[in-house]
């Protein structure tokens, strides 16, 4: 088969797509024929080398695909069968032409969603559930803060905060993205973070009070500025280093606040929690896909052999929604 590895950290180029040997599903584990891959900010940390695989994790990149079921390894209890269409989130191994991943970790496709588009749900939507609703608790009503709104967290994690009956607050870089997070994904305040001060901006939003919750993707750049977002007893849950991993923290005034800042990853988590994760959102996620509550927004897709491509183009800071690999 066909997969990408980084041939040496750095650039697009780094990429290097290779014909190696197919995957043989293991003990519990599904083989997955891949139609199409997702591409992820981790992906590209991998890339240039700050974010390694899991030990025993697939050096192949990316880590959420969809496809159809072509096998089974030993002992898998899941009820799934050849040719089902699913979509499947991984530690490594996505951009490939076949995949072998634990069962726990497969759903099928929800109704109404195309499987080329199908591969932009799990590790968006695994994300973005298992931080805002299980772990930082967002409840009906709260305003919820989420940098990023056009990216592929972004727009997955206001539809989703909308869904459960959160209000939402969302920072973008140009007014074309603040209009897109208006108009599209029905974000109740949309901050342009080159001209306003979020903090300010929620504040008014808030009659002074802040964000109960905060799902960040830019870490230390952002987190004294989060920090002072905060609502009493307001939640921070970062998830992302894009602006750097060490800052300082005025502690009192978290104690103040009486707040929390929680860091989580999905990736490094044993395949149990994961499941645990896979079939909430079975339960609690895809039902609202199928009534197109949420509806997963693909901004271009590229074919394997275009990898380098596809980088450069989501590094490029240009797309509102997910990039996809089609293979």
């Amino acid at each position: 088969m066909k997969a990408v590895f980084v041939a040496e950290p750095g650039g697009p180029e780094a990429l290097d797509l290779r014909e190696v040997g197919d995957p043989v599903p293991g003990p519990g584990e599904v083989l997955i024929d891949v139609v199409a891959a997702g591409i992820n900010r981790a992906d590209v940390q991998q890339r240039r080398g700050f974010y390694p695989p899991p030990p025993g994790a697939s050096e192949i990149l990316g880590l959420e695909v969809s496809g159809r079921v072509s096998g089974f390894g030993p002992d898998v209890t899941r009820p799934f069968s050849v040719g089902d269409r699913v979509v499947a989130l991984l530690a490594g191994g996505g951009y490939a032409e076949k995949v072998a991943v634990p069962a726990e970790q497969v759903l099928r496709v929800p109704g109404g969603v195309d499987l080329v588009t199908a591969a932009s749900l799990p590790e968006t939507a695994a994300t973005v559930y298992s931080n805002l609703i299980m772990t930082a608790q967002l409840q009906p009503g709260e305003l919820v803060l989420i940098h990023g709104a056009t990216g592929g967290i972004g727009t997955m994690a206001v539809q989703m905060a909308k869904a459960f009956g959160a209000r939402v607050a969302a920072t973008a870089g140009t007014e074309e993205k603040v209009s897109t997070a208006r108009a599209f994904l029905g974000v109740d305040v949309a901050i342009n973070y080159n001209e306003q001060d979020f903090v300010d901006a929620v504040r008014n939003a808030t009659g002074g009070r802040g964000a109960d919750v905060i799902l960040d993707v830019v870490g230390a750049k952002y987190l004294e500025r989060n920090v002072e977002a905060l609502a009493p007893y307001g939640r921070l849950v970062v998830i992302g280093l894009q602006g750097g991993a060490k800052a300082e923290l005025n502690i009192g005034l978290l104690l103040n606040k009486r707040a929390a800042i929680i860091g989580t990853a999905l990736r490094p988590r044993p395949v149990e929690e994961k499941g645990v994760i896979m079939a909430a959102l079975r339960e609690h996620v895809w039902p609202l896909i199928t009534e197109g509550r949420i509806k997963p927004l693909v901004d271009r897709t590229f074919p394997l052999a275009d990898v380098q491509k596809a980088h450069e183009y989501f590094d490029s800071g240009e797309h509102v929604g997910k990039v996809l690999l089609t293979m």
